[in-house]
């Protein structure tokens, strides 16, 4: 059958092309005349990189809507057209649909991605067993290019991993039109990470430490392109998942034991077992490559500039703001194909507040859970250690607290001063809710709770300016200046101009994400939005530091002391605490500082990407995790003093709900019809 490639402008300086390319993928003529140049040769690449889901697109669509999965995130309307809300309300099976294309992801939000990633596999394969063709580039070009593309092909492979489970693997040939559908299933977990792992092992030793070590390459017109720290960074990940309950041993559960594949193996293999029956410490694996990553000396964690909770609050932002950081791993400009907000603005609009900005949409809010999770200030403890359960799940109503943690989920504090992003001349003492108070910088670098100041002096926003006197810089003269900032309010009686209402754009929650949005920006025009670019860190140093601490924590040879370096490195950051100091208890207590590390991966990760969602499956919290009602703020309250009172029902739609056969996605049947022999996912 004739396939047309379309060859989509990667955001990548190196892809040249306007539009799209057309290559017949069985006329070795086409492919000859395409691989013979350079140009051609480098499009096909860049259309290579066009295969990466889209994580940090947060309308809840695309590759399934990853990043609106998690008990981090509550998305602004269960009407809008997406599978995150058939995710999170267990509504979908082997009849979901699957899609190929951006085009369709778009239109339908739809979540079963296994035509898509094994065509970016396919591709993937196409070019390596073409690219020699290319004389126009020198041999360590294509040999830079080669080992890119192994890295992509072992990337779309996790994808689907990390998705389905353990699933067919092709190696270097392609899935050709002889293959007999009724004869394939799927390999096990250890073949899945073993070839994974020896392509990623293969680029490591090929890759360059930078673009700008290739040939003529540069590395300022080449961003985003894989280099070794990416592709170690990836080892490191996948390593960390082969470790984990999900895919190790089940915690001992037995849910995946009677899965046996066609050659007679057991898909998924004993706890630190290899597919022999032999003893791997797969947390020792997955220790060694996330130390590995962090012993790299071009990288390094963002550090403060100063010693201020501002500066700390600054080193957390500017992991997104400082373009290309030390932190970033590998990344790429935040891309989009429909925003007319363009790339980055269009992830604020869906965060920012109506009217506060123009365009602000609301619709992508922090969950209750998380703003809970943001440890205090003071003592550097995590003041919500769970929840009592009603009959939905958790009940984010009733936290239990830590009363160590100096944290009060109750009363008010008069006079309270906002700190961080505002100007105390014009973000002036009010009223704050005790739970908003001594919480750690990244609870104001990523939220905007209820009553406080929008870190702006000047906004969207009519009708609300005030004159100050500051000196300008210029002259040394004190001047008279109008600016308008505000206060977010999302209670019913002053949520800005607009009332509560069932459906539309208002914050259903009580807390405004500002994760992605730069103090200071009025954006009250559109090209406010459209003039914003920035990257994407898909990996990034935390989270080698906070994998390290993790593995180091459970590897049969515990070792507690690095355990606690690595996680410490992470908190340091933002001025808090060691973790010992804020729990002397943890020391020789492996649980606790199991969920220590896993509450700091919460709030260092929360609502990027999908970081979330699937530490919570690897680990098997899910169940427990992300069982609750649709708990918000009482945002259709009168006043502002009872808007902090915790309901379920002011958030339209079904609880969430999750059971053990959500940890993977299911086959969808058309892909089960071709292939009637492949084996299901559990309770599909």
């Amino acid at each position: 059958m004739k396939k047309i490639l379309y060859i989509l402008c990667a955001l990548l300086p190196l892809a040249a092309c306007d539009s799209w390319f057309d290559v017949n993928l069985q006329d070795q003529e086409d492919l000859e005349t395409t691989f013979s140049r350079k140009q051609t040769t480098k499009q096909f690449l860049a259309h290579l990189y066009n295969y990466i889901p889209r994580e940090e697109i947060v309308n809840g669509k695309h590759e399934g809507g990853v990043t609106t999965r998690g008990d981090d995130v509550l998305f602004g309307s269960s009407t809008y057209a997406s599978i995150w809300y058939n995710y999170r309300t267990g509504d979908y099976s082997s009849a979901t649909p699957s899609y190929k294309n951006v085009a369709d992801a778009t239109a339908l939000g739809r979540g079963n991605i296994w035509p898509r990633y094994y065509e970016a596999i396919d591709q993937c394969s196409i070019f390596l067993e073409n690219v020699d063709r290319d004389v126009e580039d020198t041999e360590e070009v294509r040999e830079y290019m080669k080992a890119e593309v192994r890295f992509l092909r072992a990337y779309y492979y996790f994808i689907l991993f990390r998705q389905y489970g353990p699933v067919i693997i092709w190696g270097d040939r392609r899935a050709g039109a002889d293959v007999v559908g009724k004869e394939l299933d799927r390999n096990t977990v250890n073949e899945n990470v073993d070839f994974i792992v020896s392509e990623l092992d293969h680029c490591i030793s090929v890759l360059p430490n930078s673009v700008g070590e290739v040939g003529t390459l540069t590395a300022e017109s080449e961003t985003g392109r894989v280099t070794k720290g990416a592709a170690m960074a990836l080892k490191a990940r996948v390593l960390l998942y082969a470790a984990s309950p999900l895919y190790n041993g089940q915690n001992g559960r037995g849910i995946y034991d009677g899965m046996v594949n066609r050659d007679g193996k057991r898909i998924f293999s004993p706890y630190n077992t290899d597919d022999e029956g032999a003893t791997v410490d797969k947390w020792k694996r997955a220790a060694d490559a996330a130390e590995a990553v962090i012993g790299m000396s071009q990288y390094r964690l963002v550090q403060a500039k100063g010693d201020t909770f501002q500066d700390y609050a600054d080193a957390y932002q500017n992991v997104f703001f400082d373009r290309w950081n030390s932190e970033t791993l590998w990344g790429w400009w935040f891309h989009s194909w429909e925003d007319y907000l363009g790339t980055t603005g269009g992830a604020i609009a869906y965060a920012a507040p109506r009217d506060i900005v123009l365009y602000g949409f609301q619709l992508l809010t922090p969950s209750l859970k998380l703003v809970d999770a943001y440890p205090m200030w003071e003592t550097g403890r995590y003041p919500v250690t769970g929840y009592k359960k009603d009959g939905d799940g958790l009940d984010y109503s009733q936290p239990e607290i830590d009363e160590k943690s100096g944290y009060r989920a109750e009363g008010w504090t008069e006079n309270y001063q906002q700190t961080v992003d505002v100007e105390p001349v014009w973000a002036t003492p009010f009223k704050a809710h005790n739970s908003t108070v001594g919480r750690d910088p990244r609870y104001y670098s990523c939220l905007v709770p209820n009553g406080f100041w929008w870190p702006s002096r000047t906004t969207a926003a009519t009708g609300r300016n005030i004159q100050i006197e500051e000196m300008d810089p210029t002259t040394g003269k004190m001047v008279s200046k109008t600016i308008n900032p505000v206060r977010f309010t999302c209670y019913d009686a002053q949520e800005a101009s607009s009332r509560w209402k069932q459906d539309g754009e208002v914050n259903r929650v009580g807390y405004s994400w500002r994760r992605w949005y730069k103090a200071g920006n009025p954006l009250s025009k559109q090209t406010d939005y459209t003039s914003l670019r920035y990257i994407y860190p898909a990996f990034r140093l935390a989270e080698m530091y906070l994998a390290a601490a993790e593995a180091n924590n459970e590897m049969a040879n515990r070792d507690e002391a690095k355990a606690l370096r690595y996680l410490n490195a992470v908190r340091n950051r933002v001025g808090l605490n060691n973790i010992e100091e804020a729990y002397p208890e943890v020391v020789g207590n492996k649980e606790l500082l199991r969920w220590c590390i896993r509450q700091e991966k919460f709030v260092e990760f929360g609502m990027e990407g999908a970081q979330r969602w699937f530490d919570n499956n690897r680990c098997m919290i899910s169940e427990e995790e992300n069982n609750c009602g649709n708990w918000t703020l009482h945002v259709k309250a009168g006043t502002y003093e009872d808007s902090y009172t915790r309901v379920k029902d002011d958030y339209m739609g079904n609880p969430a709900v999750f059971g053990v056969r959500d940890y993977f996605f299911p086959m969808s049947s058309d892909e089960m019809a071709e292939m009637p022999a492949y084996t299901q996912n559990y309770n599909f």
